[in-house]
């Protein structure tokens, strides 16, 4: 479980965590540039590389993991000396991070890991704490000192701090700490119970529930952009590398700083409404990529429904509340009462089913739709309520119930009528 508190060092010490930023930034490209050596000597035959354009190695050198370049800091801190100035455990994180991007990227298939850039690296973590480092309104940070730190809420009983990650935000002008905790206590993950509802996530309503209820969307970008463009049109007159430019970089780094934070406000706020509502939520699982290529992709990065989907889960788990996505191909095109086939283009906004004649909003419709499919996951599964026969999907049980719905007797129910 994380937490984010705002710390306010003073000048001194910032200058100090910028540096190690920057010191961190160096290991990390320094370390990245051994890997790709590594792989760029071994792309193709020996008897075919060239001398001049290749980096060559020699056939019998390991491969840099991370125990070998986390080995190999003792040594380049004897070269380089203001490497020492920097925790040790935060440099073998720095390692740790690259190959983390590495597995990843082996994993995935794409998205080699790339260099940084000044600026670019953010953040650096203190792995592990003997002792406890917030005392009252003060974090201890090793080698840094004691830094003010706005403690808005207290670290709860039973959990003791694991790691601190030191974030800049601002160009540096606004600090964070997430700290990491942990407890012995295990959380059993959420069963299915109470009253459930399906949503759907759209532009034209951000939210929209299957009781009816739906959330405008707040157009956080576009409200601000008119201002937004002010500041940059700003910064772009300035003389680059001045005073004058760096500040006005601040002032666009600002704002957007404080859009992101009014969206994730209303994320969490929507979030815990839907809590309040019910106890089972699903929702789509949405391609997010995807959105963000297409035609309406200024408006799609404005929402965020990958941002709003992360935080919803995070909210239905700390409260209790039974999160799961559903498959999202067609829940607008089906109709939720006769579940038949209903196409219509995306400027058709209202759902008429001409099968059952079922007339709804279109996203209202899709919302029940997701709901119908969010059930029929959990009963295939057995996990809603008490688990039967008829809920694990038993083959003749479904064909079996229809008979007796029809009111055809036990002793007739063996085959069906032709």
């Amino acid at each position: 479980m994380n937490y984010t508190y705002r710390i306010d060092p003073n000048v001194v010490q910032q200058t100090e965590l910028l540096e190690w930023m920057e010191t961190c930034r160096g290991v990390y490209n320094y370390a990245l540039r051994e890997l790709k050596d590594w792989i760029a000597s071994r792309k193709c035959q020996v008897d075919r590389c060239s001398l001049e354009k290749e980096y060559i190695i020699p056939a019998d050198e390991p491969f840099p993991s991370y125990h070998r370049q986390q080995n190999n800091l003792p040594k380049a801190k004897k070269q380089f000396p203001h490497l020492g100035k920097v925790h040790s455990q935060v440099l073998q994180t720095t390692i740790r991070r690259l190959h983390d991007t590495w597995e990843a990227f082996k994993k995935r298939g794409h998205g080699f890991p790339r260099f940084k850039k000044f600026g670019q690296f953010k953040s650096f973590v203190f792995p592990q704490f003997k002792h406890n480092p917030i005392n009252g309104f003060t974090i201890k940070l090793p080698k840094i000192g004691e830094v003010p730190i706005n403690l808005h809420r207290p670290i709860p009983n039973g959990f003791k701090v694991k790691q601190v990650r030191v974030l800049s935000r601002v160009r540096g002008t606004q600090w964070y700490v997430v700290v990491t905790l942990e407890s012995d206590i295990s959380v059993p993950d959420v069963p299915v119970h109470g009253r459930a509802i399906g949503i759907d996530l759209g532009l034209e309503r951000f939210l929209t529930a299957s009781d009816r209820s739906f959330q405008e969307r707040p157009k956080f970008f576009k409200s601000m952009q008119r201002k937004l463009k002010l500041l940059q049109r700003r910064a772009a007159r300035k003389q680059k590398g001045s005073q004058n430019w760096e500040k006005a970089q601040i002032e666009v780094a600002r704002m957007h700083h404080r859009i992101a934070n009014r969206r994730k406000d209303f994320h969490l706020k929507t979030a815990h409404q839907l809590c309040d509502r019910a106890q089972t939520i699903f929702a789509e699982d949405l391609n997010v990529k995807g959105l963000t290529r297409g035609m309406l992709r200024t408006d799609c990065v404005d929402a965020a429904f990958g941002q709003f989907l992360s935080l919803t889960e995070w909210v239905c788990w700390k409260r209790g509340v039974y999160f799961a996505k559903v498959n999202p191909n067609g829940t607008s095109q089906t109709c939720p009462s006769c579940l038949a086939t209903v196409s219509k283009g995306l400027e058709v906004r209202e759902h008429h089913c001409p099968e059952c004649g079922y007339r709804t909003h279109r996203d209202h419709a899709a919302a029940e739709m997701v709901l119908h499919r969010g059930q029929e996951n959990v009963v295939s599964q057995g996990l809603w309520g008490t688990e039967t026969a008829c809920q694990v999907g038993l083959s003749g049980v479904y064909d079996l119930d229809k008979w007796r719905g029809a009111g055809i007797p036990n002793r007739e129910a063996g085959k069906p009528v032709l």
